[in-house]
Formats: C-alpha cells, sequence, structure tokens
C-alpha cells in the first residue's frame, strides 16, 4: 500500500572458494571480502565454501562491530563451509543435510566429504515497531556438475533440490518474508531451478530487479576470472549464472528486488578477484500490505506438472544406474568372499594333513587372502551405499509421484 512505512534490506551472497592448502591465495581473499563487507555494510551476509573455521574466526571478528550477529555451520567430515553475518539478531539456526551428496570413491571431487547441506537462521528484521517481519534465510549450496555433457550428478542434484524445496515449505510457515542465496550450481533454465521456483514460489532476484549492474546476463562464473578453469568455460563464451538470490512474501508483506548487482572481476583496487565466482548483491524493499497475501504452493498448473514429471524422468535414471551398481559391487562382494571360503578351505585342509602340501608359497597364499579381505570389504562398504543411494531415489521418486498426481487432480 501506498504511504506505509518500507524495509530496505541489503543482501550479499558468494561462494567464497576458500579450501585450505588448495585455493589459490585464500587468506588474502578472505581479508578482502571482510573488508568489502565492512565497507558496505550490507543487512544479511550469506557465504558457501568458507571451509576453514579459523577464517570465519577471523570474519567474525574483523565484522563484530557492523553483523553482531552470525554463525557457522558444522556438517561432514570437513564442514559445510555455510555461514551468514547478520546485521539483525538471529533467533534460532537449523542445518539439514541432503540425504545424497555425490559418492565417496569419487576423492577428486569432495562433495560427499563436506556434506552439502541448507543453513537456515532464523530472524526478526525490522525498523522500529512499523516494519517487522520474522524473516527466514537459507544460505546453500547443490553438488557441483563438473561435466555438463556426462552429468553423473545430475540425479543426486535434483534430489536435493526437491528435498530443499520440501524443507522451504515446512519451515517456512511462521516466516513473513523468505531467501535464499548460495550456489545452485544449476543454471536458470535446468530442470532443478525450475522444480525449485515452481514448488516453492521464489522468485529470481535477477528477472525480477528493476535495476541491474554487472557481468552480462548476471553470470556469477566468467571466463574473465583469473581463477576460473578456463577449458570448462569455453562452450559458454559469457559465462554462467549458478549462485542466486531468490525470495518471496509469505503473509502481509510485499517483496520487491529494487536493485541486483555483481562483481565484475578484481577487486576494487587490486590485482585478483574475491572468489573464482562474482559476488551477488540484492536490495530488496519489504512492506506490509493490507491484506495477507497467504501462503502459496506455487505455481500448481500444467507447466509445474511437466517439471516434475521431467525431474522424475531423470531421478528414475539414476535409480536405474544406482541398482545396477548395487548389482555390481554386491557379486564382486560375494566373489571376493566365496575365493575366501576357498582358501580357508585349502588351508584347513594343509593343517589336517589332507594335502601332501601347500599349493601355494606361503607368502603368495596371504598376498591373495589379504587381497580377497580388501576386495570383500570395499565391495561390502559399496554395495552398502549404493543400497542407500537406490532407497533415498526411490523415495523421491515416490514423493515426486504422489506431488504429481495431486497437481493433475486439483481442480
Amino acid at each position: 500500500m501506498e504511504g506505509e512505512p518500507t524495509l530496505r534490506l541489503r543482501i550479499f551472497d558468494l561462494n567464497c572458494w576458500a579450501i585450505r592448502y588448495l585455493s589459490k591465495r585464500r587468506q588474502e581473499r578472505v581479508r578482502l571480502i571482510g573488508d568489502k563487507l565492512r565497507q558496505e555494510g550490507f543487512d544479511l551476509v550469506l557465504l558457501q565454501e568458507v571451509w576453514s573455521e579459523q577464517d570465519y574466526s577471523d570474519l567474525k571478528v574483523k565484522l563484530a562491530g557492523c553483523y553482531p550477529f552470525s554463525h557457522y555451520f558444522r556438517s561432514g567430515v570437513i564442514g559445510s563451509g555455510l555461514c551468514v553475518f547478520s546485521r539483525f539478531p538471529i533467533l534460532d539456526t537449523l542445518l539439514y543435510q541432503y540425504s545424497l551428496n555425490g559418492y565417496p570413491y569419487m576423492l577428486q571431487h569432495g562433495d560427499w566429504f563436506c556434506g552439502k547441506s541448507v543453513g537456515l537462521p532464523g530472524s526478526r528484521a525490522g525498523v522500529g515497531v512499523a516494519v517487522t517481519a520474522p524473516l527466514l534465510s537459507w544460505s546453500l549450496q547443490l553438488h557441483a556438475e563438473y561435466c555438463r555433457d556426462k552429468d553423473a550428478y545430475l540425479p543426486h542434484r535434483l534430489v536435493q533440490a526437491w528435498e530443499l524445496a520440501q524443507f522451504i515449505r515446512h519451515t517456512s510457515k511462521a516466516a513473513d518474508v523468505v531467501l535464499l542465496g548460495g550456489d545452485l550450481n544449476m543454471h536458470p533454465e535446468d530442470v532443478g531451478i525450475r522444480l525449485l521456483r515452481g514448488w516453492t514460489g521464489l522468485r529470481d532476484a535477477f528477472a525480477e530487479a528493476t535495476r541491474f549492474e554487472g557481468c552480462k546476463n548476471g553470470c556469477t562464473l566468467v571466463p574473465d576470472n583469473c581463477f576460473t578453469d578456463k577449458s570448462e568455460m569455453l562452450p559458454f563464451p559469457l559465462g554462467i549464472r549458478i549462485d542466486y538470490i531468490l525470495y518471496k512474501a509469505i503473509s502481509s508483506f510485499t517483496v520487491k528486488c529494487e536493485e541486483l548487482k555483481t562483481t565484475t572481476g578484481p577487486a576494487p583496487g587490486m590485482a585478483i578477484p574475491f572468489s573464482d565466482h562474482e559476488a551477488v548483491m540484492a536490495t530488496l524493499h519489504i512492506q506490509r500490505q493490507g491484506q495477507p497475501a497467504g501462503a502459496t504452493l506455487g505455481t500448481a498448473d500444467l507447466a509445474l506438472a511437466d517439471v516434475v514429471t521431467e525431474a522424475r524422468a531423470e531421478v528414475g535414471v539414476g535409480l536405474r544406474a544406482a541398482q545396477r551398481q548395487r548389482y555390481s559391487w554386491g557379486r564382486m562382494a560375494v566373489l571376493a568372499l566365496l575365493l575366501l571360503l576357498l582358501q580357508a578351505a585349502a588351508a584347513l585342509g594343509t593343517l589336517a594333513g589332507l594335502g601332501a602340501e601347500q599349493p601355494f608359497p606361503k607368502l603368495s597364499f596371504c598376498l591373495l587372502a589379504f587381497l580377497s579381505l580388501a576386495i570383500l570389504v570395499v565391495a561390502t562398504g559399496l554395495h552398502m551405499f549404493h543400497t542407500m543411494e537406490v532407497k533415498m531415489l526411490h523415495g523421491t521418486e515416490d514423493q515426486m509421484w504422489m506431488a504429481l498426481r495431486a497437481l493433475q487432480e486439483r481442480p
């Protein structure tokens, strides 16, 4: 309504690429990020890939004057890398770790070890008592793509997008305004993004912004960045947009994106950028309206049903691949067990004097037994992992089927 007080909310989102011992010039870049945040004075800061808790502690000390409230989300073996800094009090927090997150044997990617998650800090943003809104904001990161042509992680990323959408729906009922920022590792037209936005009703700040300033098409991974892999960016000469700020109002508020910016390379006065990703900065206007808008499920129409159908088909492809992997590793475990039993029988026969002499040299026999045992342990572990993967994919497929049926039966 015209004349109603307005809350102006400035948000900063960045994938910091701060991996200890691996990320180039990490400490210098973390200091630059801290300087930027202290100078700008945003209301809410959402950071990903802050893998070192020492980096978080340094930022917390540096930013204590302008961001008195902060939280670091711990998850997985090496941590979620998610943290938030806020000018408003953080009333409570919640961390949800996705049920599927890549493969433990893909050591060169490492997503499984960090326990990709979504972190929820609940706060109350307001100006006096005129505009005060319970605010839910999520900082998150989904599984990386690595290869777009042969994306082995697409089913896992779709499961994560679906779980994220369900998580938002079930945790946002008491909020007035919902914000989501992070590295979704998906292009704007990908089925995962369309599923997330359609099922939750979230709006894309880039698409809704009145003014935009930054990289062309809002790209956040660009070839000009000195830290990006140029070979991976060859199919995308302008770059790709995989970092987002999404939002929606639930009750008696409206939210509009006044301005969206991205960084465009090196930090001001420096020779290096903040990260291999460009930062996203949004200015939102939150205003109370006369009548409550009510919670919305999303665009529950034939278009959303098509998106759910497409996502379910991709999950089904992943399910069949996981079932094949489970069968292969289960068969390998059985063969290794049979070989161990055969060796045990031969050893017992030799000890009992049933054989004239040991059929193999002792050293070779021990090495073969050790190899069989190692194969049995590894194959059993991977069989169990893929069994859990099959259950998670099958469960998500069932959930999507129920959601699709509900959409199709809606008047």
